[in-house]
């Protein structure tokens, strides 16, 4: 079995500061959502609500941004110079996923 550096099938190993960057954004959106939650156990106004949600969509966002850009910059780059084109097939098929 060939020892990917980058990421292997359904695998990946990170560098500690990726590996924190998104650990730190995941805690900081389950915060958000716990906010949420206490929001309506208060009965807080639909709209604060809202708001609060819209910013956390934002935040997911942002997670998924990151989090692509990074698969590009690794496991798509180095599939393609492996001579691995399917991987772009893989890709266009996660953006229609997340484009819905």
């Amino acid at each position: 079995m060939e020892n990917y550096e980058c990421c292997s099938h359904k695998t990946k190993e990170r560098p500690d500061k990726e590996y924190k960057d998104l650990l730190n954004r995941l805690s900081r959106i389950e915060g958000q959502v716990r906010g949420i939650r206490k929001m309506v156990e208060n009965d807080a106004y639909c709209t604060d609500i809202l708001i609060q949600v819209s910013a956390v969509t934002a935040a997911l966002n942002s997670f998924n941004k990151v989090l692509l850009s990074n698969h590009i910059h690794t496991c798509v780059a180095e599939n393609i110079r492996k001579g691995n084109d399917e991987v772009v097939d893989e890709l266009v098929t996660v953006l229609q996923k997340m484009m819905k």
